[in-house]
């Protein structure tokens, strides 16, 4: 377990040290997990320590958003205050990026369509 938690904490480091070094706009986690996708494609499989190793994260996965629940919970009387005022501008920020996405989406999609098949040419009358 040791050499699995080894393992996931240097693909972590590696990404997090090539995403600040060429300044990508990944997260440095993300790089890290896609470094540890590669190496276990290379492989061919997971091996059982680290599938463990990640199936025990993914267990206790809860426990990760106790210091959140904490810090909303501290801020109460800020939320209180501003409560309205949070929720209004979610709802508008999530309104308009669907509605950004849908348009981009149509606007792909109205360039891949396909158009009228080509005119035969010479060669296909040979």
């Amino acid at each position: 377990m040791i050499e699995a938690c080894a393992l996931l904490l240097l693909c972590q480091l590696a990404g997090e040290t090539a995403v600040r070094f060429v300044h990508a706009p990944v997260p440095g986690p993300v790089a890290g997990m896609a470094l540890l996708l590669a190496i276990l494609a290379v492989r061919g499989r997971v091996p059982d320590a680290v599938g463990d190793t990640a199936d025990t994260i993914l267990r206790n996965m809860s426990l990760m958003f106790v210091p959140a629940g904490v810090g909303i919970v501290q801020q109460y009387g800020l939320l209180a205050d501003s409560g309205l005022k949070l929720a209004v501008v979610l709802v508008v920020s999530t309104v308009i990026a669907m509605v950004v996405t849908g348009r981009v989406f149509q606007a792909l999609a109205r360039r891949a369509e396909p158009g009228p098949p080509p005119a035969p040419g010479p060669e296909a009358a040979a």
